[in-house]
């Protein structure tokens, strides 16, 4: 394997705006839900660059919560939102439907970039099917790019370190080595392990090339960063809202297309000035940030009844300004599973499913006709689902 140098990384292919994607009349496992809704889709329209705004007409879209490097528990949720073929070979089951990723893959967990690899695999395959995958920035991802990691474990460093060695026998052709990831990153995990020079978080040689590996892969401009640049931190699809701590009325007023765009450009490290890029305070720093924000996610029985009707009063503000019927946000872990507050105007799906946050049972949101449903396990074992009444 080839020694980890310090010279700059070739970054991935300057992303272009999403085309069309065309519809698909058949469908493997969601066949029965295309025959309800009339057979073959309008395709789905993407406009922004990050997405910003998607037309997808008929579909049934499922969001998933916060991931955090726990790849084995983000296997079970896709599985269970019914877009991840379970024998184990990465395969797009989901036919026409759309899935989303509410953000924090980085950080707390072992496994981060195959996971990110997984969803880009899941993308193209779901294009070719009429459907598609998205995701939403989170915190832990700009907290990255800004270089702070604090919530990073020694294996992810390991990863880092495993993955830029495994770009170099790709010959430096990201996307070969990104899209591929997802199925040799396991071998790669069980042979370092198993190598008689690894010491895990003793091997402090091992560590700092870990940490020079994540630096050049996530800096801005570093071509992991591109690669999250490509999606944005608020995300419109049908008459739904998409975003990681929560939308407020001035993000709206600032400008959804805006946000997305400086958040994108900043983490390519463009800038128009010969200074370093600004980090885009508004999405990703402060408590009132679009990927910090947790007023919508907290525990209204902490709340008193006129702190209760502001917020409802703010969350109906800002739908009623970018005209959506609800919200749908992740960051802030729910105990008691997904669920929705504020006349269902708000939904909660970040469920701690990570080993390294809850450990919890992972749970769904499904989307059809603007009802919603929460997919959840009823067994340890995943074998017996059980879908919550469209509410």
């Amino acid at each position: 394997m080839a020694s980890l140098c310090l010279t700059p990384l070739p970054p991935p292919p300057p992303s272009q705006p999403r085309k069309l994607v065309e519809p698909s009349s058949s469908s493997t496992s969601l066949s029965s839900f295309n025959r309800m809704t009339g057979g073959a889709l309008k395709p789905i329209v993407v406009n922004g660059n990050p997405p910003t705004f998607v037309s997808a007409p008929g579909r049934r879209i499922v969001a998933v919560g916060d991931l955090h490097g726990d790849l084995d528990q983000a296997r079970c949720a896709l599985e269970m939102a019914g877009v991840l073929s379970p024998d184990g070979q990465d395969l797009w089951t989901g036919g026409e439907s759309v899935l989303i990723q509410l953000g924090d893959i980085l950080d707390r967990g072992e496994e981060e970039i195959a996971i990110l690899s997984l969803l880009r695999s899941l993308d193209i395959q779901a294009k070719a099917k009429g459907g598609a995958v998205f995701q939403v920035n989170g915190n832990h991802e700009t907290m990255n790019v800004e270089g702070d990691f604090r919530y990073v474990e020694s294996e992810a460093f390991d990863e880092c370190n495993d993955f830029l060695e495994y770009l170099d026998e790709c010959g430096n052709d990201w996307e070969e080595a990104f899209v591929g990831w997802i199925g040799v990153s396991g071998r790669w995990k069980k042979e370092r392990k198993m190598s008689q020079n690894y010491w895990g978080p003793l091997n402090i040689v091992k560590r700092q090339k870990g940490v020079i590996a994540r630096s050049m892969l996530l800096r801005p401009g570093g071509p992991l960063a591109c690669e999250l640049a490509q999606h944005a931190v608020a995300l419109k699809v049908n008459d739904w809202v998409f975003c990681h701590g929560g939308l407020l009325p001035h993000h709206v007023a600032y400008g959804m297309e805006r946000l997305n765009r400086e958040v994108s450009h900043w983490m390519r490290g463009l800038s128009e000035s010969s200074d370093s890029p600004q980090i885009p305070f508004i999405a990703t720093r402060g408590y009132d940030s679009v990927v910090w924000n947790r007023l919508f996610s907290r525990d209204v029985s902490d709340l008193e009844d006129y702190q209760i009707e502001q917020i409802h009063s703010i969350l109906e503000e800002t739908l009623q300004a970018v005209g959506a019927t609800a919200m749908v946000v992740g960051h802030t872990p729910q105990t008691l599973g997904v669920n929705c507050k504020y006349n269902c105007s708000i939904w909660r799906v970040d469920v701690g499913m990570s080993s390294g946050v809850l450990n919890s049972r992972p749970e769904v949101l499904e989307i059809r006709d603007n009802k919603a449903r929460v997919i959840r396990s009823r067994r340890d074992a995943y074998s017996e689902l059980q879908a919550i009444d469209y509410i």
